[in-house]
């Protein structure tokens, strides 16, 4: 453990000082939280510069609802719920996006110089005909490594329905990829 984390103050410490006003609490919450954040909001929407406006509305968000929120609870799972809920909404608002915008953005997710252009562009092409809410748990799940119940709970379903989700998804997945396989 460094010296700097063992003087940083706990999460329910910045949390309570955040709801007094205190918005240097508030800012080192939100470096504490912005990656994960990010990754809840770019599963959802997929396009970068979107999970960015996501994410910075999120917290916006939180930021007023501070004075709700019950110290009892973790902040990071109120968080992402809030940041799930402003991306689905700014995917509603941005329902229709390009094929071309979604390659170039999906691009970056998939880094593996052995892969061909081709796989990558028929793994955007496919995650794209998922439904937003599968599509969102297969990346949080497979991509992020989030656990069932934090997708659950960043989405607001229960967790059985998450991996349910998870299981179908990889199902049309295989299905749409299949002449890719080599068995």
């Amino acid at each position: 453990m460094t010296d700097q984390s063992r003087n940083a103050p706990d999460e329910r410490t910045l949390t309570a000082a955040a709801q007094k006003g205190d918005q240097a609490a508030f800012g080192m919450l939100v470096r504490l939280h912005s990656k994960r954040a990010y990754a809840v909001a770019r599963a959802i929407v997929t396009v970068h510069e979107d999970a960015e406006d996501a994410v910075q509305e999120a917290f916006v968000r939180a930021y007023e609802a501070l004075d709700r929120f019950n110290l009892d609870q973790a902040f990071g799972p109120w968080l992402n719920r809030i940041v799930a809920n402003a991306a689905l909404d700014l995917a509603r608002r941005r329902k229709v996006r390009t094929t071309d915008e979604l390659h170039e953005s999906l691009a970056g997710t998939f880094r593996d110089p052995g892969e061909a252009d081709e796989l990558r562009r028929r793994l955007a092409d496919a995650l794209t005909k998922l439904p937003e809410r599968m599509r969102s748990v297969l990346v949080l799940h497979d991509i992020e490594g989030f656990a069932h119940s934090e997708i659950g709970t960043a989405l607001g379903i229960p967790e059985g329905t998450a991996r349910s989700d998870l299981h179908h998804a990889r199902q049309r997945l295989r299905g749409m990829l299949r002449d890719l396989r080599n068995d």
